[in-house]
């Protein structure tokens, strides 16, 4: 992973980790949606939310295939969850999104951890 990417990615986690020190876990995805959206705001990190993104399944342009919760300067795509325990139908999601977005990183954070480093996953194609 190049500096820029390991920089970007080093951003995002600091305020995730903020939005989960403030509000804890147990909250709705849509909560900590847009709490990360305010503070990613607040530090000025470029991001899309809520990223409509298609698919071609062979000759069918499947145009709302899939929504990303975040795309971060264009470069790493993040997941949010609420769930007891990340599980491989998680990353895969992840890695899938990474493929038909051509990016090569994307952050797991499940916000219904007791700590957000144990709810985080980096993923790289």
């Amino acid at each position: 992973m190049n500096p820029e990417m390991n920089q970007l990615t080093e951003q995002v986690i600091g305020a995730a980790i903020e939005v989960h020190r403030e509000l804890g876990p147990g909250l709705l995805e849509s909560a900590y949606q847009k709490a990360l959206a305010h503070e990613l705001t607040l530090r000025s990190i470029a991001f899309e939310e809520q990223k409509l993104c298609p698919v071609r399944y062979k000759d069918l342009l499947i145009e709302d295939a899939y929504r990303l919760d975040f795309l971060v300067n264009g470069l790493v795509v993040v997941e949010l969850k609420t769930v007891d325990t990340l599980t491989e139908v998680h990353e895969a999601q992840v890695l899938t999104y990474l493929k038909f977005t051509g990016c090569r990183l994307g952050l797991l954070l499940n916000f219904n951890s007791t700590t957000l480093i144990k709810g985080l996953r980096r993923l790289a194609r």
